[in-house]
C-alpha cells in the first residue's frame, strides 16, 4: 500500500493561488521614477517669455468709424454723432471718404468697428468685415458691447 507521506501530508494543496495584486513592483517604478526627477528638475533651466508691454501699444486712434449691422442687415455708419444708413457695397467707399476726410489722405490713423445686434447672423459680420478687408481698411475690430 502506498504511503500518504510522499505528497508531503499536505493533500491536494499544494500551492494555493494568491488573489492580491503585488504592489512591490508598482512601488519600486514608482521610487525610481521619483528619483529620476528629483535629480533632473534642477537641471531644466527656465525659459523666458517676452510679453508685450505698455509701451509698446500703438497710439489711439484719432477718430473711431463704427459700423453698426442692425436687424435686417441694415447698416449704419457712425462718425462721432453723425450717423449715416447705406448698403454693403458703399460701405468701403463712404468709409474711405470718412478717413480721408480728416487730413486729406486715406492713411489717417483712424480705426473701424464693428457694432452687431445681438440677433444678427455671425455670416452677415463676417461679410462686413470681408468687405472692408478686401478695400484695404486697416484697422478693423468688432465691439463687445450691444449696439443701441
Amino acid at each position: 500500500m502506498p504511503s500518504v507521506a510522499g505528497h508531503g501530508g499536505r493533500g491536494g494543496r499544494g500551492r494555493r493561488t494568491i488573489n492580491e495584486i503585488n504592489m512591490v513592483p508598482f512601488i519600486d517604478v514608482m521610487l525610481v521614477l521619483l528619483i529620476i526627477f528629483m535629480v533632473t528638475a534642477p537641471l531644466i533651466t527656465p525659459s523666458m517669455i517676452d510679453l508685450p508691454s505698455v509701451g509698446k501699444a500703438a497710439r489711439q486712434p484719432d477718430q473711431i468709424i463704427q459700423v453698426i449691422l442692425g436687424k435686417n442687415d441694415a447698416l449704419e455708419m457712425r462718425i462721432k454723432d453723425q450717423t449715416t444708413a447705406l448698403p454693403l457695397r458703399d460701405l468701403a467707399a463712404a468709409v474711405q471718404r470718412a478717413q480721408g476726410a480728416k487730413n486729406g489722405a486715406t492713411a489717417t490713423n483712424s480705426a473701424v468697428v464693428i457694432s452687431a445686434d445681438k440677433n444678427v447672423k455671425y455670416e452677415s459680420v463676417v461679410k462686413v468685415m470681408d468687405t472692408l478687408q478686401r478695400a484695404g481698411i486697416q484697422r478693423v475690430g468688432l465691439s463687445v458691447q450691444l449696439a443701441n
